[in-house]
């Protein structure tokens, strides 16, 4: 039986990429957000809850100097995390 293009059988694994930021990333996002005084404060946001940062990192830093950018960059970095499903079957 096939769902949404998932095979469903024994054992059906959906995988979306690991995107977890490291400890050092973490530190470096805090301490880049604290010594700008606020101005990457999405890119920060973005690090330490473990969303896809780096696009949140690039349009902050080209952007985020039109209120505009810093405002998507903000909204960017408070999208959903993305998860890994596992999906399991007895038979």
């Amino acid at each position: 039986m096939s769902v949404g293009g998932v095979t469903l059988g024994s054992m059906a694994l959906i995988s979306i990429p690991d995107t977890h930021a490291s400890t050092f990333t973490k530190v470096i996002a805090i301490i880049a957000t604290l010594a700008t005084g606020f101005y990457m404060l999405p890119w920060g946001i973005a690090a330490v809850r473990d969303v896809p940062h780096w696009m949140v990192f690039w349009v902050n830093l080209l952007l985020g100097w039109t209120i505009i950018g810093w405002i998507v960059a903000l909204v960017m970095s408070f999208r959903a995390q993305q998860r890994t499903v596992i999906i399991s079957t007895q038979d």
